[in-house]
């Protein structure tokens, strides 16, 4: 029995997955059972299988990218998503993981390559974000929210989860006519105008991709709000002066846990007295870990997602004040299939502004990153601090009075 076939012999029990050997061979795997999908692959050479075996982290996203593994019905996220019900974070199990001594050089490499120097963080900045403007329009919604959108009913649409995302990290930020407000890694600007648009703030956006910055300058000349909305291409640790809100959705992920002291030091800095911070980010339900080596090749160089002890530990002395935290467990998983079925309806105009490669390249990124966050190890994580222990309300009250105020104003 080839290497594979075992593999997936131990690995796939409910569902099934029927593969298709270069040689001609058949084997199924697993047994149907509802909610488990049924997936059929074939290798296309004889290689392919062993390539995946030898290389785990990286083997079957390359193999489907290059046409090496090819899964009927183009259906990646069955595929992803058979493998990973089979594997829920919470059991525990493990395969095909290296050898202690390869984990262990791979975590050293893994730390080394996030520490983002400010010029490494633009170019890293630059791999994802500045990609073609019409991309991002064929699979985000109308206000190009980029991150994980919140569903107070699965149901909901892109549209209204990411409005009604909005309106629950404005909540938080306990906003009040008159505040000035530092958006860190604003995207395309969208949640900069809308606090602006609900509460009268004032913003200041920075980013480091040249690319977003000019959308979202753009967009608030259109607004004519671009003296109240500002925009910076600005590495944050370069920002000036002082703010009474800080908001960062999105954008901690890229700043790798050698600077995370640096991070938090310099938000309290920006803050002033009676300074409330939101920070919205991609973390790890468990310990710290490493990113895997196709994403970290692929989608995000020098990204890593942080566990909730390290956003604690590097907090910890900076006299600020830790009062929130929100888990939200199961919305990124909603908002990434949304993105992938808007990928696939989707599939030609990509094709045609990149190719196939990059087609399927962008499928099992969506694919993959859904199935961590609704079986893997992967949540949302909403902290907030502030610089003194009276500025916010003693209970979480207010939150919900005037998120429910924000989603009835609609938009």
């Amino acid at each position: 029995m080839a290497l594979i076939d075992r593999f997936l012999a131990a690995r796939v029990k409910r569902g099934q997955l029927i593969v298709h050997h270069a040689d001609g061979n058949v084997r199924t795997f697993g047994t149907p059972e509802p909610g488990f999908p049924t997936v059929t692959i074939r290798f296309a050479d004889a290689g392919a299988a062993n390539f995946i075996v030898r290389h785990p982290s990286l083997g079957a996203g390359e193999a489907y990218m290059n046409g090496r593994m090819l899964v009927d019905g183009e259906d990646i996220m069955g595929l992803v998503t058979l493998m990973t019900a089979n594997d829920l974070w919470e059991e525990g199990k493990a395969a095909l993981v290296a050898s202690p001594t390869r984990r262990a050089v791979a975590a050293v490499t893994h730390r080394i390559g996030r520490i983002n120097m400010a010029r490494a963080s633009k170019r890293n900045v630059a791999h994802h974000y500045d990609l073609s403007d019409r991309l991002y329009d064929l699979f985000l919604d109308a206000d190009r929210q980029y991150s994980c959108a919140y569903f107070t009913d699965p149901d909901n649409s892109l549209e209204q989860a990411q409005s009604d995302k909005k309106a629950h990290i404005a909540a938080k930020l306990a906003l009040k006519p008159g505040m000035r407000v530092l958006d860190i890694g604003c995207g395309w600007g969208g949640m900069a105008l809308y606090l602006h648009a609900k509460t009268g703030a004032e913003v200041l956006g920075v980013t480091l991709s040249e690319e977003q910055i000019k959308v979202a300058r753009r967009r608030a000349e259109e607004a004519r709000v671009a003296d109240k909305v500002k925009f910076e291409l600005i590495d944050y640790r370069h920002v000036t002066g002082t703010f009474d809100r800080i908001v960062s959705v999105g954008m901690f992920e890229h700043v790798g846990p050698a600077h995370y002291r640096t991070f938090m030091r310099k938000c309290r800095s920006l803050l002033t007295e009676d300074g409330v911070m939101l920070l919205h980010t991609i973390g790890r339900a468990g310990a710290p870990g490493v990113t895997d080596d196709w994403t970290a090749k692929y989608i995000f160089p020098g990204g890593y997602n942080p566990a909730l002890s390290e956003i604690v530990r590097a907090n910890e002395g900076q006299k600020f004040f830790l009062t929130d935290v929100e888990v939200l467990r199961l919305h990124y998983s909603y908002t990434l299939d949304l993105w992938y079925d808007r990928t696939v309806a989707a599939r030609e105009q990509i094709i045609e502004l990149y190719d196939e490669r990059f087609y399927r390249m962008w499928l099992f990124y969506l694919a993959g990153a859904s199935a961590a966050f609704r079986y893997g190890g992967m949540v949302n994580y909403q902290v907030q601090f502030a610089r003194n222990r009276h500025v916010l309300p003693i209970t979480r009250d207010y939150m919900y009075e005037e998120e429910r105020r924000l989603r009835q104003a609609g938009g």
